[in-house]
């Protein structure tokens, strides 16, 4: 199965060595281009690609901007979007998690972790760089997020190693390894975890974990 990709980034060489690494895989193909957020925003409503790939800076609307409007809350059928980070970004790392991203890469990890976001995101998966989710901490613990409520019902012992895998980035083959469990029983620990969050996907799971000081026990 091909995997259709929007790139979006103000760049033009950077939209064109992101796109060279893409589709040196065959399973990858990228459907649009845009050079800036509300091109990025009008390209995948229409197109209706599996995944954006959305640089945090852009002109006329930003990353944050791009990922509420297209996978924001209340958003029907929302898209599944992949933000692309650089170190010096660390104040828009959160804000793009609460709004909907479902993965974060920094643009000098390397292209097989680009690749790997794109397809765990395609997967329903979610791929999260360990640099990221140091930084979203940081800015967790230094921002003085306020506390969430707690689950409807409490996690399990297991399900709350699940959320902690998770939020370290781990997708559902590297848990299930690490557990010594099934890769059908992660699936069914992560639906049972987003069923008693309320959240609508992984990257949500991720911010409740930190937010509610889970990764500082």
């Amino acid at each position: 199965m091909t995997i259709s990709v929007l790139l979006a980034d103000d760049q033009a060489m950077v939209r064109a060595s992101l796109r060279v690494i893409l589709e040196d895989h065959p399973a990858v193909t990228v459907v649009a281009e845009a050079a800036d957020g509300r091109e990025a925003v009008a390209l995948a409503r229409r197109l209706r690609p599996d995944v954006c790939l959305v640089d945090i800076r852009m002109p006329r609307l930003d990353g944050i901007g791009v990922t509420r409007a297209l996978a924001g809350p209340g958003v029907p059928d929302p898209l599944r979007v992949v933000v692309v980070t650089t170190f010096d970004l660390d104040e828009y790392v959160y804000g793009a998690l609460r709004g909907g991203a479902v993965g974060f890469v920094l643009k000098d990890a390397g292209p097989d972790l680009l690749v790997e976001a794109v397809r765990a995101a395609h997967a329903g998966d979610a791929l999260i760089s360990p640099a990221v989710t140091l930084r979203l901490l940081r800015h967790v613990t230094s921002c003085g997020v306020p506390a969430v409520s707690p689950p409807g019902q409490p996690l399990s012992e297991r399900e709350t190693e699940v959320v902690r895998a998770i939020a370290r980035g781990r997708t559902n083959q590297e848990i299930a390894a690490e557990l010594f469990i099934s890769l059908s029983t992660v699936k069914g620990h992560v639906s049972a975890v987003l069923a008693k969050l309320g959240a609508r996907n992984r990257a949500e799971i991720v911010a409740w974990a930190w937010e509610s000081g889970l990764m500082a026990t």
